[in-house]
């Protein structure tokens, strides 16, 4: 069972980690900072204790200790315990979740590691928007894609807010990042994935039809921009989503899960 503390003054140094979440300068969930990986609320604390994020404490009121003992239980870590107003000065606002954990970042995984038994990964390009990267772990989870690989220009989906969006989801779907970019997709097509670049031009063939892979690896773009065309060069076909007239793109995350759900329409239809 975790050790439960009673923390009454805002400045005291055991809650260190857990300070200043809303300053944009000294962040603990920077990578450059401190790194670590911050969960929020119930639910996500929970998977951040069924994942290999192993938190080193946990800061909250007595409500949320109590709906949080159970997983609790044989967790050897702090569990500092304050009321409502003690914690919005310890982290810079008011949080209506009522706990966090806080968590070091572990080594991070492999390609080849996130790809092993995978059948349907997203790989993204240019995806820089925080909330977006946490709904589409989120989609990942619910309909069955079994990893998120990054490519250039990505944002860090152990962001607070990414995790928090993602419903924890970020701290329990694989990822990792390709260091060569768009060369390492080549790594996916030796493991004999099909590589598609979902794309709005309406002369692509519609993703229904273009996937037939036993693996499939969907590559998306950044809202606005999309891919870009070297690496859309590098994949083995183009693919849309059919849309009504006058649409000429989907929010990113929406875009995934649609495609994460035609995955699963496609490979139960076989």
């Amino acid at each position: 069972m975790a050790l439960v503390i009673d923390i009454e003054d805002p400045g005291d140094p055991r809650v260190d980690d857990f300070r200043d979440l809303a300053s944009a300068d000294r962040r603990p969930d920077l990578p450059g900072r401190k790194g670590l990986v911050i969960a929020e609320g119930v639910v996500v604390v929970q998977r951040m204790l069924d994942s290999r994020f192993r938190p080193d404490a946990l800061l909250g009121v007595a409500r949320r200790y109590e709906q949080l003992a159970a997983d609790l239980d044989g967790v050897e870590v702090p569990y500092y315990r304050v009321d409502a107003e003690v914690m919005a000065r310890i982290v810079g606002f008011h949080l209506n979740r009522g706990v966090l954990a806080v968590a070091r970042r572990p080594r991070e995984l492999t390609v080849d590691e996130v790809l092993d038994g995978a059948r349907t990964v997203a790989v993204l390009e240019g995806v820089n928007d925080h909330e977006n990267l946490g709904s589409m772990f989120r989609n990942a989870a619910g309909l069955g894609a079994e990893a998120i690989l990054f490519g250039d220009r990505c944002s860090d989906p152990l962001y607070r807010r990414s995790v928090r969006v993602s419903m924890g989801h970020v701290l329990r779907v694989p990822f990792a990042r390709m260091n060569t970019w768009p060369d390492d997709l080549e790594v996916l097509r030796h493991k004999g994935f099909q590589i598609i670049a979902l794309t709005p031009n309406p002369a692509a063939p519609t993703l229904a039809t273009a996937m037939t892979g036993e693996r499939v690896a969907l590559l998306l773009g950044a809202e606005g921009p999309g891919l870009t065309e070297e690496a859309m060069r590098a994949t083995d076909i183009r693919a849309r989503i059919p849309m009504a007239p006058g649409t000429d793109s989907l929010n990113v995350a929406t875009a995934a899960a649609m495609a994460f759900y035609e995955r699963v329409r496609t490979a139960e239809g076989r």
